[in-house]
């Protein structure tokens, strides 16, 4: 465990914040080539904890896992319009292999639709073939000009969910239903509160008809989208010619979904909860939920001391409880009580020899500091419990932040004011002109973070021209 030094605080510069908090807590690193980075094993242990949480929400609602390949021709970018035009600045491309230029390029995937729907092509021939419910882990490479550690790299790990349907309705449905299961994660998980909603046809996937998508709040209040979900029409079945026969004997193009997640969502945690001490992880994805520091000055004291902690740990991997011991003899308590708390378990048990006398210990939670003095005698089954508690208590507390930097603006000026005396979202109504919301983003760099599906009866009016709006959006700066 490196020896590391406190963090900037939030207050004083929020992005060296995030970097520090990234390095000293040992998520991650940079790698050699620019915008690259290491996933270090604390982060990767949080991202292997959202897989499986994940994973098993997908696999709940019907989905399989595959593997495409990392390399995709050229020509199949091409077939999809709006698609190539969408990631053509971001896609890198391999000209030489195996020590010769090859007779086609190969694109270094940005995302899979292409080859999936070749793929799909040679597996769907009729409806009886349908629905095909298949997602991927995987990584991919967008080649970012301005990166930062997890929220935008070069190469990042992701899953990407592709699914095929034999009507508009259900590809919809499952459109809905997959934002549903990121709005879940995220809330029960992640303890980060999110909004829902459509994106505008501005922020769209590149070849979608619609894209829906939670934005959570970070506490800079600056917004992060956190997860998006593609309803994709007939767009990539008519430019792959996937087609099946349907129950009338017709041929008909199928309809498709995509969805995604990413490491991202590593960032986003770190931005909700995370404090000047460092980071603070809710116990869902927390790689180690429990740290046990034990506190001995000699012999005798340590086998008085570890006896007492032996039976404390074994008791709480009994329950399943990520539990570490920290029995480094090398550091003081105080230097390991600093450095659990950057790297944001949320409970930490100290016991020294006084504490096993009166058959005690001092529990310390995380997130908000408190101590207390608690009897030994039903510690290790309480702790669930206890977990359980911060959990909801942490979502609570960003919901109750989310709300408290979420404003109303009725006109231009009312807008401008929020945005530069207080951030947050703010609800505001927009004519549903591309024009007007560009030149929003132009004049502010804030920009439409979705169109909520909780719409009210009358939005007003928009916010920059005065005429009636057409929606209440929801405007942030963003990351």
């Amino acid at each position: 465990m490196a020896k590391s030094i406190g963090v900037t605080k939030q207050s004083e510069d929020f992005s060296r914040w995030y970097t520090d908090v990234v390095q000293k807590a040992e998520l991650a690193d940079y790698g050699p080539v620019k915008g690259t980075m290491v996933i270090r094993p604390y982060g990767y242990g949080i991202w292997e904890l959202m897989q499986q949480g994940l994973d098993g929400l997908f696999k709940a609602t019907g989905h399989v896992n595959a593997y495409f390949p990392l390399f995709i021709p050229e020509s199949f970018l091409k077939k999809e319009a709006e698609h190539v035009e969408g990631f053509a600045p971001e896609v890198a491309v391999v000209t030489h292999a195996g020590g010769k230029k090859l007779d086609e390029p190969l694109v270094v995937r940005p995302t899979s639709e292409t080859i999936i729907w070749h793929m799909y092509k040679k597996w769907i021939g009729s409806y009886r073939d349908l629905p095909l419910l298949i997602n991927q882990w995987a990584n991919v490479v967008r080649w970012e000009m301005r990166t930062r550690l997890f929220l935008r790299t070069t190469e990042f790990l992701w899953q990407e969910g592709h699914t095929a349907h034999a009507t508009a309705k259900e590809a919809e449905e499952e459109t809905q239903r997959m934002l549903a299961v990121y709005k879940k994660f995220a809330e029960e998980w992640m303890a980060m509160p999110v909004l829902t909603g459509r994106k505008s046809e501005s922020e769209k996937f590149a070849g979608a008809v619609a894209t829906y998508s939670i934005e959570a709040m970070m506490r800079d209040t600056k917004a992060l989208q956190a997860g998006t979900s593609h309803f994709l029409g007939q767009n990539f079945a008519k430019a792959f010619e996937v087609t099946f026969q349907n129950q009338q004997n017709e041929a008909e193009f199928v309809y498709a979904t995509s969805w995604g997640v990413s490491t991202r969502l590593i960032g986003g945690v770190i931005m909700t909860h995370g404090d000047d001490k460092g980071l603070i992880l809710p116990p869902r994805v927390a790689p180690i939920q429990v740290v046990i520091i034990p506190i001995f000055r000699d012999a005798e004291q340590k086998s008085l001391v570890m006896a007492e902690v032996d039976q404390l740990n074994q008791g709480l991997k009994a329950l399943g409880i990520r539990v570490k011991v920290d029995d480094d003899e090398t550091s003081s308590p105080g230097f390991k009580f600093n450095e659990w708390e950057m790297r944001g378990v949320p409970v930490r048990i100290e016991l020294g020899p006084k504490d096993v006398e009166k058959q005690q210990c001092v529990l310390v939670t995380r997130y908000n500091g408190e101590k207390s003095f608690l009897p030994l005698a039903g510690l290790v089954e309480s702790m669930p419990q206890r977990l359980d508690v911060v959990q909801k208590a942490l979502f609570q507390r960003a919901l109750t932040f989310q709300q408290e930097n979420t404003h109303r603006a009725n006109n231009w000026e009312e807008f401008q004011e929020i945005l530069e005396s207080k951030g947050g979202f703010i609800r505001a109504g927009w004519n549903g002109d591309p024009e007007v919301e560009a030149k929003i983003k132009e004049a502010t760099k804030a920009t439409i973070r979705n169109i909520p599906f909780d719409q009210p009866e009358n939005p007003g009016t928009c916010v920059f021209t005065g005429e009636p709006a057409q929606y209440e959006v929801i405007f942030a700066k963003a990351y």
